[in-house]
């Protein structure tokens, strides 16, 4: 591990525009669970699967099971960035790192001091009411709401929802330009903390010209074959060492 650990320091060295894809494996190490692992949402039991409960169909019909839900499992609060965020925030600093590109909603690449940050799937941190579209942060969302337990507008009186691509939701255009763009101008891409299994994210890396893909992510991918550079191991061990 350690040679290939000093492979990706000279990549990262020769390389000038750095463009980081990412997924849950990044948080991981800050607190915040993994959906697909053992200890994840995917695997606690609830009276409605998590992916029936986090579509757009079911936060329509059922808002009041939606945020409870969406309470507990996914506002967390008092999670700091990890070594990963803050060394990806000193690598565009550096002039080095063009963007970040995040299926992540917890917004710790921007709280590590990341400027550039394409949030595929958006933010918990961000809530608009469905009619008016008055912003509220993710405080207001755990600590305000009616008798159903639902955060509601104090302007209007209509229910929020969070800025987050639910299940049957479409990717933002902006979003998705903005990213294949930095990804298509890369000269080296690193993918890290993803399984590279949830569509249509997973396909924009192949909008990569450059010249080296790195992955690092403790499990094998199906994307594992076209990385110059693979290291199965976890993002905060490698990332202390560059």
């Amino acid at each position: 591990m350690e040679e290939k650990i000093e492979q990706l320091k000279k990549i990262v060295e020769k390389s000038q525009k750095i463009v980081f894809f990412g997924g849950a494996g990044v948080s991981t190490e800050s607190g915040i669970p993994d959906f697909r692992s053992v200890d994840g949402l995917y695997n606690q039991k609830w009276a409605y699967p998590p992916e029936t409960i986090l579509s757009a169909t079911f936060f329509h019909s059922n808002p009041k099971e939606f945020y409870r839900f969406y309470r507990e499992k996914l506002l967390v609060f008092g999670i700091k960035p990890n070594i990963t965020h803050f060394k990806l925030a000193e690598l565009e600093k550096q002039g080095k790192l063009l963007a970040v590109v995040t299926q992540n909603i917890d917004g710790l690449h921007q709280a590590a001091g990341s400027k550039k940050v394409f949030e595929l799937h958006g933010s918990v941190l961000r809530n608009y009411c469905t009619k008016c579209g008055e912003f509220y942060d993710e405080k207001y969302i755990a600590s305000h709401s009616d008798q159903d337990g639902l955060p509601l507008c104090e302007k209007c009186g209509s229910l929020i929802k969070p800025d987050v691509v639910l299940y049957e939701e479409s990717l933002k255009d902006e979003i998705v330009s903005g990213a294949i763009k930095a990804i298509g101008g890369a000269d080296l891409l690193i993918i890290g903390g993803t399984s590279l299994t949830v569509y249509p994210a997973a396909g924009m890396i192949h909008y990569f010209r450059g010249e080296n893909i790195v992955l690092i992510n403790r499990d094998p991918t199906p994307s594992d074959g076209i990385a110059n550079l693979v290291l199965h191991e976890s993002l905060g061990n490698v990332f202390s060492k560059l």
